[in-house]
């Protein structure tokens, strides 16, 4: 008798633990239904490296005067939307506004950020109930003898209406993180297009740089055609008067072949930048051309925004889109675990069936059912959890994609720094150069024109002005395209002030 007192209490201890282990399960589950926690971590904007110059040895304030242009680099200052206005060419404006409305890349970057943006409106639908409804109609025959009875077989219409809701509380949070993950793939989306309208400009800015050299180049080049044409005709003069030897009239017709044999070379460069800029506008050769820029027309920017370090990885778009992926990689470890724990759902239906569309809803036809549900994952072969180990691993491979971008980007503009730099350096040494050579072929020229200089001197001081100049040409090309790659590496200023009529991307900003 003792022993069953003793049981009772004991017994009853039990079922008091359990109901408050119920309670307490309930009553947390439903703190996390009101208070919207979700599970997985929370993603947090990576901090922007504690750095404050791009070079190891310090960010200088400018290069030096090339051409009498010297670029003065001015930290924190406004990159512009539409930097390339700053070339002041009003045809490569042109190209540029043309590129911008026809080009399919872009088309195909404003489709994708659509696209996900309608992934993300359909997501939110989860969070609201789903309502279905039904109607059916048939006729069937009714036999009796299935039943073991021996009454006649019946043929009869049967019509039915029924309507169900089923809700899945979302009470882990795993589909706001399923839509969280959405909204980062809509971030993706826009610092893509983003970054396709920075690639587009740069691209045709940096094709019309190299067109307008490569015109530069055969223009050098046939000058330089006409004086060697001159020189043979005077040699043939002179072979003639017994002066010199035939064989300087061969080698002066040898260079002068070399010479001519890299004009089709350069035309061909020429035509391929020219196919280039119309693809780049969305046209095909056959029917657009771009409107024609010189190089001499081009106006080289004297002063160069540089944005801080710290803006860097918040104004280019690749750094952008590493980091959405990164956010969206986050977002689906919650919706991994959320799949390890139970899920709830309510439904409840309602029906009615009739023989006769004139009553549909007889009080002897009708049903319906309310009803809640919980359903938890208890042995999946480990699917559930190693999917989870799966998207754990994902963020961290995003994360540390996302630092690789961030590298590369400071390495970008670190390198930009410096061409920029180095390339007013070497543009002052090609002038001196273009000038000694000038002078020294006006010598000798003169010299052998007089009978005191030999046809080598003429070649060599021929072919020294020939590079001299070409690679004047080139070194003016290459440091337009080095501040071209200024403003790509620091994200094109898209988050600028919107300009009239400004790309898309501006304007979803």
């Amino acid at each position: 008798m003792s022993a069953q007192n003793n049981a009772q209490p004991a017994a009853a201890g039990r079922d008091a633990a359990a109901r408050r282990g119920c309670r307490r399960a309930g009553s947390i589950m439903l703190a996390c239904l009101l208070c919207g926690c979700a599970v997985g971590p929370n993603f947090h904007r990576p901090d922007a490296p504690p750095v404050k110059q791009y070079t190891h040895d310090g960010d200088h304030a400018g290069t030096a005067a090339a051409q009498g242009t010297a670029q003065r680099f001015e930290p924190g200052a406004a990159v512009s939307a539409d930097w390339w206005r700053l070339f002041q060419s009003k045809n490569l404006d042109s190209i540029i506004d043309a590129a911008l409305r026809a080009n399919p890349g872009v088309e195909a970057a404003r489709a994708s950020l659509r696209a996900s943006q309608d992934n993300l409106r359909s997501g939110y639908g989860i969070f609201f109930p789903a309502i279905d409804a039904g109607a059916a109609a048939s006729r069937e025959r009714y036999s009796p003898v299935n039943f073991g009875t021996s009454t006649p077989s019946s043929i009869f219409n049967l019509f039915t209406l029924s309507a169900s809701v089923n809700y899945a509380l979302d009470v882990f949070g795993g589909q706001r993180r399923m839509v969280e993950g959405l909204r980062a793939q809509v971030d993706v989306a826009r610092a893509n297009e983003q970054a396709t309208y920075l690639a587009l400009s740069a691209n045709v800015v940096n094709t019309v740089i190299a067109k307008a050299a490569y015109r530069a180049e055969i223009d050098a080049t046939k000058r330089l055609i006409e004086l060697q044409k001159e020189q043979v005709r005077v040699a043939e003069v002179q072979a003639q008067a017994g002066t010199v030897p035939y064989s300087n009239v061969l080698s002066l017709r040898s260079q002068l072949a070399s010479y001519e044999a890299t004009i089709p070379q350069l035309e061909q460069k020429f035509t391929q930048s020219a196919h280039l800029l119309a693809a780049l506008s969305g046209h095909v050769p056959a029917e657009w051309k771009a409107p024609e820029v010189a190089l001499g027309e081009l106006t080289l920017p004297s002063s160069l925004p540089v944005s801080l370090p710290s803006d860097l990885v918040r104004q280019r778009p690749d750094i952008f889109a590493a980091e959405a992926t990164a956010h969206a990689a986050s977002a689906n470890i919650g919706v991994a675990t959320a799949a390890l724990l139970p899920s709830i759902t309510l439904s409840g239906s309602i029906a009615a069936a009739t023989n006769s569309t004139s009553s549909l809803f007889p009080a002897n036809g009708r049903e319906w059912s309310v009803g809640a549900g919980v359903a938890a994952p208890l042995f999946e072969g480990g699917t559930l959890w190693f999917k989870r180990k799966a998207a754990l691993d994902s963020y961290r491979q995003a994360m540390a994609a996302y630092r690789q971008t961030v590298l590369g980007a400071f390495e970008q503009v670190a390198d930009s720094l410096r061409a920029l730099e180095h390339d007013a350096m070497a543009l002052v040494a090609e002038d001196e150069a273009v000038s000694a050579a000038d002078q020294a072929l006006r010598l000798v020229q003169a010299n052998y024109q007089a009978g005191i200089a030999s046809y080598i001197d003429v070649l060599n001081a021929d072919a020294q002005d020939h590079q001299a100049k070409i690679a004047d040409i080139q070194a003016i090309a290459v440091r337009y395209q080095d501040t071209v790659a200024l403003f790509a590496a620091l994200g094109g200023g898209w988050w600028s002030a919107e300009r009239s009529g400004g790309t898309g991307a501006q304007n979803e900003r």
